[in-house]
């Protein structure tokens, strides 16, 4: 069972994470979401379309201009605060690898810290435990916030996946984070190369065997771009193919753009496995 906010999520229920970016410069939107009211417009989309989770980010994950942790939070406390008045059953993340960050978030009511760089600060797991809200333990390949991979080696990937992502998580219900919480990511991109990400993907399984909820964040990312040779905003239809693969493979969460599209993807792979049934049934019953 997956407990998020004041909701839960039982084993084959897929779940969607909406991206909402609440910066000036990140790499997909360049910023549409920056000021308020687009943003607030974009979460009740998604909402509409089917997101449980929003999932909000005050920095971009690649270089460029610094943010403080003051200007992080400038950018999404009061936003969290704001979803919240307006949307108080939705669930709510927020992306942010630093605990003072987190400490405010929780205080203006997020339900979840996306750690999207692998504990690099291990007192946001503190933070978590402190609020009881969930905790998304991710693989990073141990680089630092917003720096590239570079010539980066794994003897085995799925092997440094499990070992880190297992770890994090088992040290954050040590702390007090609720386990049915807690969920793992393989972090698609970070501290990987394309082929790096490609075979987490194929070795997903290996991740959902450990009994951990897991986490995607495929979204038109660079390994899509690289496998496909294509540019950011032609990587839907390679997204929306890693999506079904992971699907099938027992991904339960998916932190995703295209919130619609996405939704259509894992119901289908969830018909055809057998974890739930069409939406209707007509055809050779009349």
């Amino acid at each position: 069972m997956l407990r998020l906010g004041k909701r839960e999520f039982g084993p084959h229920e897929q779940v969607i994470m909406a991206i909402v970016n609440r910066t000036p410069d990140s790499f997909y939107d360049q910023g549409a979401t920056f000021r308020d009211e687009p943003a607030l417009a974009r979460v009740e989309q998604a909402v509409a379309d089917g997101a449980a989770i929003i999932d909000i980010g005050g920095v971009k994950a690649g270089p460029g201009e610094e943010v403080t942790a003051a200007e992080e939070a400038r950018r999404t406390v009061g936003f969290v605060a704001e979803v919240r008045r307006r949307f108080p059953d939705v669930i709510i993340s927020v992306d942010t690898w630093r605990h003072e960050v987190g400490e405010a978030v929780c205080e203006a009511g997020a339900d979840l810290l996306n750690d999207a760089w692998g504990g690099v600060d291990p007192r946001l797991a503190e933070v978590a435990a402190r609020y009881r809200v969930g905790l998304v333990c991710t693989h990073a390949g141990g680089t630092q916030p917003r720096t590239r991979p570079h010539r980066v080696e794994y003897d085995d990937v799925m092997a440094d996946v499990l070992r880190v992502t297992v770890g994090l998580a088992e040290r954050a219900v040590a702390l007090g984070v609720p386990r049915e919480s807690v969920l793992i990511d393989p972090g698609h991109d970070f501290g990987k190369n394309t082929r790096h990400s490609l075979e987490a993907t194929r070795r997903l399984g290996e991740m959902v065997a450990t009994g951990w909820p897991v986490l995607v964040s495929l979204s038109n990312k660079d390994f899509v771009g690289e496998t496909l040779d294509r540019p950011v905003k032609e990587r839907v239809v390679g997204t929306l193919a890693t999506t079904a693969v992971s699907a099938w493979l027992g991904a339960q969460v998916y932190r995703v753009h295209e919130v619609a599209e996405t939704r259509q993807v894992v119901e289908m792979v969830g018909a055809i496995a057998g974890w739930r049934g069409p939406a209707v049934a007509r055809r050779g019953l009349a």
